[in-house]
């Protein structure tokens, strides 16, 4: 079995279709560890703003066949490439699959978004955070403290078939900063 680490978000009926991913990545992938929902501004898309997690599991499935079957899981949530420019109804991205690194499938892994993006950085620093980054050798939770980027992100209530999917003290830290800002 191969570990693997999923990012997941959407900027459109955000609710429903993160909870139908995460429904279809069940069935698929079997258990699930799941990092807390935040909100952020779209990067790279013009559009609302999305809920982004990330899921961690384990498979048997060889890359291409995952990549297929997440594409399919997409598609099936509505997901068009062209069809409606800055909505995305789901989006799956393989972060890590194993120790892979470089070019395979037509994929770089890990993704570049993995150390750069705070939509992913930090639900993976709270979902597994002493794991490393594949390449690089630093922990997320070590890449996260690091982490001098500039993007928007905020712990949202959410929950999945009565697990919630939030973090209470990061709202309450988030609601304490924004008072304090103003």
């Amino acid at each position: 079995m191969i570990e693997v680490f999923l990012g997941l978000g959407s900027n459109t009926e955000r609710d429903d279709h993160l909870r139908r991913g995460l429904d279809a990545l069940e069935q698929l992938l079997g258990p699930l560890d799941l990092s807390p929902v935040f909100e952020s501004e779209a990067v790279g898309v013009l559009g609302r703003r999305f809920y982004n997690m990330v899921v961690g599991a384990y498979t048997h499935l060889p890359l291409a066949d995952l990549n297929a079957a997440l594409k399919a899981i997409e598609a099936a949530c509505g997901r068009r490439e062209q069809a409606s420019p800055g909505r995305i109804t789901l989006d799956i991205d393989i972060l890590t699959y194993g120790q892979l690194c470089g070019v395979h499938d037509g994929m770089r892994l890990p993704r570049a978004e993995t150390a750069r993006n705070a939509f992913v950085l930090w639900p993976l620093a709270l979902l597994a955070p002493h794991a490393r980054l594949p390449g690089d050798g630093r922990s997320y939770l070590e890449l996260w403290t690091s982490w001098q980027g500039d993007q928007a992100l905020w712990p949202v209530a959410f929950d999945w078939r009565g697990r919630a999917l939030s973090a209470p003290e990061l709202v309450a830290e988030h609601q304490a900063r924004a008072v304090s800002a103003k």
